[in-house]
């Protein structure tokens, strides 16, 4: 384990469990719609950094990666946001639309959607809004 994992583990333990999923996992999406991204990133590299170059790695590494462009956008800065975005794309190709629970191509469409906004204002409006920020739905068996 990291040196973050006395942080997390408090962090997780103030989150209910979801049965059938990683308490890491799962802590990623709470963290995410609570605008904790910095949090989220830390929590789900618990999991992807011991399984890196395994085939769900890329997965988890595409959700650091989203998470980690709303960090930047958090701090406005915008170019670095919509690199991470693409990162995260490309690192979600090989999966299907139901993937570990939750609905990748929701997922895919926050990421492409920040991306493009981005974009479409050369980075000079930022597209994230504490009052409207994104929301992920947890993970549900019914998706596995």
């Amino acid at each position: 384990m990291s040196h973050k994992s006395p942080k997390i583990d408090a962090l997780l333990a103030s989150f209910p469990e979801t049965p059938g999923f990683d308490r890491h996992y799962v802590g990623f999406f709470r963290c995410f719609n609570a605008q904790l991204y910095y949090e989220a990133h830390d929590v789900l590299e618990e999991v992807w950094l011991p399984i890196r170059g395994q085939a769900q790695a890329k997965f988890y590494q595409g959700l650091i990666q989203m998470a980690g462009g709303f960090v930047h956008l958090q701090k406005n800065r915008l170019g670095p946001a919509a690199r991470l975005f693409a990162l995260a794309l490309v690192n979600f190709e090989p999966y299907r639309t139901c993937h570990a629970g939750i609905d990748l191509d929701t997922v895919r469409q926050i990421c492409r959607e920040y991306r493009q906004a981005v974009i479409d204002s050369s980075e000079t409006v930022n597209p994230w809004s504490k009052d409207q920020a994104p929301q992920l739905p947890l993970p549900m068996s019914e998706f596995k």
